[in-house]
């Protein structure tokens, strides 16, 4: 009898999480590896958020919570979406759930059907696509391209979309590539799906506050009001306030879809870590000032990056608008040879060959929706950083 379901032959393991642990790996067995594979912030959670964890515990706080979340930090997060983005919910539009992962895939349990589509941008975040697949849905791959700078274009949108279509999954500033879309080019998507009330909007707003330059962050329901009745707006604390191991992610949307993901995460989990969630009232409540200074590392590791990279001859690298990633296309590499006598057939190979050679970790394009490139995580020092890009640069002059 087979054990395994035919669900799950459907997806893959998560190759960010494969390659971090990789490169975890070859340190634990001496090797000198930089690791620019990990979605994180490299600061340390705030002190004053800390604090709160802390005073949680203290107080006794330790014990099971309501399912999606403390009366508490669903008001913090009605308060930070009207402060942020001028949208208003009610308590009871609001879930919390263990990460934002977690709440990307409540809504998918709670909405698919076999069949219904899900159009997804690439390059995307890993998970989407197979989230969707384990949902019973079938995800719908619209391309985006390095000449549009990795954003999807109206038109794109607009021939995505089928009778099956039941979501439009969308992400800004983007995991992998860090593109963020100006307030013009959202709405160009939002006029798209005005004319198909069928498709409902998740949009994975994480990387909100990690917006540079003169980049302005907008959210779908934001740009166009009509919109609000069938978005779930899906954010969280890991990013900005570096809090990825704490696991609070959190959406507002109509009050019939909380519903219904409130019923999947009462299968599945059950509420969320109480002391994570009173030290996510903290984040939310608190102080933002360190935001801004957090950016300005950020803004300051990207250039150099970017400019690292576009250095290379057979590479080509956009500056992007926010989160902590380029997305570099090595197109003027595929074909070339390793002076191990490996050849670079495509990005995968690229990757592997960077991480054996050189000991640097990146992730290959391809698990992304879009080759041939590769993704880097500057969230590091600047030393790491530097080491990297010299290490990179090494390894594309001695391919011949």
């Amino acid at each position: 009898m087979e054990l395994l379901s035919a669900t799950l032959q459907r997806v893959k393991p998560s190759p960010t999480i494969a390659v971090t642990t990789k490169a975890q790996e070859l340190k634990a067995a001496g090797r000198d590896v930089i690791g620019l594979g990990a979605g994180e912030p490299d600061f340390d959670t705030p002190q004053n958020i800390k604090d709160a964890a802390v005073a949680a515990i203290a107080a006794g706080k330790t014990k099971y919570t309501a399912v999606d979340g403390i009366a508490e930090l669903k008001q913090a997060i009605c308060a930070k979406f009207e402060r942020d983005n001028g949208l208003s919910y009610k308590p009871a539009q609001v879930s919390v759930s263990g990460g934002g992962k977690q709440v990307l895939y409540n809504a998918l349990m709670a909405t698919l059907n076999p069949g219904d589509e899900v159009v997804i941008p690439a390059p995307y975040w890993v998970s989407y696509p197979d989230m969707v697949l384990l949902a019973g849905g079938e995800p719908v791959i619209a391309e985006a391209s390095l000449q549009t700078g990795f954003k999807l274009t109206a038109d794109q949108l607009e021939a995505a979309i089928t009778p099956k279509t039941k979501w439009f999954i969308f992400n800004s500033p983007s995991n992998p590539t860090g593109a963020g879309y100006s307030r013009d080019e959202m709405k160009e998507l939002t006029d798209v799906l005005m004319r198909h009330p069928h498709v409902w909007v998740m949009t994975d707003d994480m990387y909100e506050h990690l917006a540079y330059d003169d980049f302005e962050f907008c959210t779908p329901a934001q740009v166009e009001p009509r919109l609000y009745d069938r978005t779930l707006t899906v954010n969280g604390v890991s990013k900005a306030y570096a809090m990825t191991g704490w696991r609070i992610g959190y959406a507002a949307g109509p009050e019939d879809l909380i519903k219904a993901m409130r019923k999947v995460q009462s299968q599945s989990t059950s509420n969320p870590c109480s002391i994570s969630q009173w030290a996510a009232v903290e984040a939310l409540n608190g102080p933002q000032d360190y935001i801004g200074p957090n950016n300005e590392m950020f803004v300051r590791r990207r250039n150099m990056v970017v400019k690292a990279l576009n250095a290379i001859d057979g590479i080509s690298c956009p500056v992007p608008e926010g989160a902590f990633y380029v997305y570099p296309s090595i197109a003027g590499l595929i074909g070339k040879t390793t002076p191990n006598g490996v050849k670079i057939t495509d990005d995968e190979t690229f990757a592997t060959a960077l991480l054996e050679d050189v000991g640097v970790a990146v992730v290959f394009g391809a698990a992304f929706g879009l080759s041939p490139n590769f993704r880097v995580s500057y969230a590091t020092s600047d030393e790491a950083l530097e080491e990297a890009c010299a290490r990179i640069t090494s390894f594309c002059n001695g391919l011949s």
